[in-house]
């Protein structure tokens, strides 16, 4: 009889970077993810695939804010964790950080399973900003990293299918509006990790789900599929059929072989079990597989390029080997949405634990004889029918309610089903969990108004799902429901009505900032930069008379529009008056990376290229620099004609002339 599962609490302590505050301003602008296909590519590709990259991308990040708040200055701080452990596995859990599992370990050969970074650094990964590396994340919501990567998510304890204990995790995605769950939980006797997963639509309309679990594990590995072909996508945005394992000369399912960051998408047959691999030298290594639901395989490589291996390094400490990401999702690659019907769900099974194959079949140059002695030894760990009734045993249990609570998530959900009284067996969204930030708007659910500011301050985030742009449309039309009115109709594409919207605002708001701001993005998206320009001056000016303190609040807001206003008036050559915001930012703001790099692009707009070489050469580093970003060498190469510094040299794609730019 094998160690009863147990699930406890534990704090974890390691070098942390804090989050910071949000950025206040609502992200207005088209969303420049570099996961997007070129245009021109679609006509090449199946039609069901290009169907699904077609349907309802997402077009921006409303309502969630950007989260950019972070630095690079680590500390040791104590993260709670949640661990559910038996005699076979041991698993991390982070509540506070999306739920992420941060390490497998498999006690009889004490081998940690995954990669495990040993510091918790924020880098601009997800959709919304702030993700970092390492264990096995859950993203929902649109193609990348989900907006949850450094969010809490609620936790409790369930009863598992065998009577035994099961840790659940559950939240309120917000681009898609969809809750969705994650049951943890270890089989009596088994080496696997078993995860059920079930994302539900209460809404009386589809929506588009996006799933991918993605896990991280070193990189010193050879990762295997039942695919004699993939889907390759690069930072070049191009999207194409590729043999398996050797492509141009090179096996790719090395990690450390290829040259620059890139996608590998198996083309899994119908009928074949769904499972992806990667073993060390010794054929050993972790597993993970699923029902056929989750159909989708990926590898992802950071490549042996120089801008691969400054990534690597950039998201952890010196010296930490690198990774790779083994990944599952519910279409073959990240760039499709899938479609999931009005008042439905979707759900499945997944497993993840140690696998030894024999490792002259798995580095062999048999690529079928590989694969098939890594499935053989699959089929005697972890049978397929078995793991089938294993599915079949816990679906009734995904709606059991949980018992004691462990972790507690945001009150988004709690609010939605408090609007439209979703019955949601399973994932209970307690009014409880409703906060501040919730508060204004259960006041316009339940009075129809939506409540004035009692003191100055950044306005805070804007639901704009239809069922409140539609409260916000019948409320009074007082100056702080205006603001969020308009931002509402702009995410619905009605940009006209929403620019009216903030313009009635601006007759009688007591704070003109944030208005004058978002008629500023109006202009910019227009082609109206001057009077854009004259906006951000605006706005800028007003928020300064208008800052009561040196508080968080107020010095994020400063920093976030100040960095907006510096580039809109650079834009149009009026230096003056962008360094005339420069000089009014907070003194810590401009000794932040990302605002050195700003005063180096300020001092070769006023003429001084030596001063701005000066600023290269006395360092710096973007904290929030975005992945596939290239602004710093671009402005490198305006300022000589020196290489680009190594330290500097994040470049994810390689040199080509119709290369589309992705920098950001």
């Amino acid at each position: 009889m094998g160690e009863v599962t147990t699930i406890r609490r534990d704090v974890l302590t390691l070098p942390v970077a804090e989050l910071g505050p949000d950025n206040p301003l609502p992200p207005l602008r088209p969303l420049d993810e570099t996961h997007r296909v070129d245009e021109r590519e679609l006509a090449g590709l199946p039609p069901d695939m290009a169907r699904q990259i077609a349907y309802e991308p997402l077009i921006g990040l409303l309502p969630e804010r950007v989260r950019d708040g972070y630095d690079r200055n680590r500390t040791p701080r104590a993260i709670d964790t949640l661990v559910i452990e038996n005699d076979r596995l041991r698993a991390t859990v982070l509540p506070g950080f999306g739920g992420r599992v941060g390490s497998l370990v498999h006690k009889p050969t004490d081998r940690e399973l995954l990669y495990r970074n040993p510091v918790l650094q924020p880098a601009a990964f997800a959709l919304n900003g702030a993700w970092f590396s390492g264990g096995i994340e859950w993203n929902i919501g649109a193609t990348g990293h989900s907006p949850l990567a450094c969010s809490p998510v609620h936790a409790a304890r369930v009863t598992a299918p065998d009577g035994g204990e099961m840790l659940r995790l559950w939240e309120w995605e917000r681009l898609r509006d969809l809750p969705f769950q994650v049951d943890l939980w270890l089989p009596e006797g088994s080496d696997f990790l078993y995860v059920g997963v079930r994302v539900r639509n209460p809404h009386e309309r589809a929506a588009p789900l996006y799933w991918w679990s993605n896990t991280a594990v070193p990189e010193e590995r050879r990762v295997l599929a039942p695919a004699e072909e993939a889907w390759h996508f690069g930072y070049e945005r191009r999207l194409r059929r590729v043999p398996v394992p050797v492509y141009e000369g090179v096996d790719r399912t090395y990690p450390q072989r290829g040259e620059h960051p890139a996608d590998y998408f198996y083309d899994v047959p119908d009928g074949r079990r769904r499972w992806i691999a990667a073993l060390d030298e010794a054929g050993q290594g972790l597993v993970q597989t699923s029902t056929d639901a989750l159909r989708g395989r990926k590898l992802f490589v950071w490549g042996a390029g120089t801008g691969g291996r400054s990534w690597q390094e950039w998201l952890t400490e010196p010296g930490t080997g690198g990774y790779c990401e083994i990944q599952a999702g519910l279409a073959r690659t990240q760039l499709e949405h899938v479609r999931l019907d009005a008042e439905s769900e979707v759900a499945w099974l997944e497993a993840y634990g140690p696998l030894a194959a024999d490792a002259e079949r798995v580095h062999g140059d048999d690529w079928a004889v590989a694969c098939s002695g890594v499935e053989e030894r699959l089929e005697q760990a972890l049978p397929r029918g078995e793991f089938e009734a294993a599915y079949q045993s816990w679906l009734p249990c995904a709606d059991t309610e949980p018992g004691e609570a462990l972790a507690v998530g945001s009150g988004w959900g709690a609010l939605e089903v408090l609007r439209a009284a979703h019955k949601l067996p399973g994932t209970p969204f307690d009014e409880v969990t409703l906060g501040d930030v919730q508060a204004p708007w259960l006041e316009l659910l339940r009075s129809g108004s939506f409540p004035e500011p009692r003191r100055a301050g950044p306005p805070g985030e804007t639901l704009v799902a239809a069922h409140w742009r539609d409260m916000l449309e019948t409320a009074p039309a007082k100056p702080l429901a205006e603001y969020h009115l308009g931002v509402a109709q702009w995410h619905a594409g009605d940009r006209a009505q929403a620019v009216r919207s903030w313009e009635r605002a601006l007759e009688l708001a007591p704070s003109l900032w944030p208005l004058l701001r978002c008629l500023a993005v109006a202009d910019q998206e227009a082609g109206n930069r001057e009077r854009a320009a004259d906006r951000y001056t605006d706005a800028f000016d007003d928020l300064c008379r208008e800052r009561r303190d040196d508080g968080e609040a107020w010095t994020a807001a400063t920093a976030a529009l100040g960095r907006e206003a510096i580039a809109a008036l650079l834009v149009v050559r009026r230096t003056a008056d962008a360094r005339s915001v420069w000089e009014r930012l907070r003194p810590a703001t401009r000794e932040r990376g990302r605002f050195r790099l700003i005063e180096a692009e300020l001092l070769l707009a006023e003429g001084d290229k030596e001063a701005a070489r000066a600023v290269f050469d006395a360092g710096f580093e973007v904290a929030d620099l975005r992945e596939g970003a290239e602004a710093i060498g671009e402005l490198w190469a305006r300022i000589t004609d020196e290489p680009l510094p190594g330290r500097h040299d994040f470049r994810m794609r390689p040199d080509t002339p119709d290369t589309p730019d992705t920098s950001v």
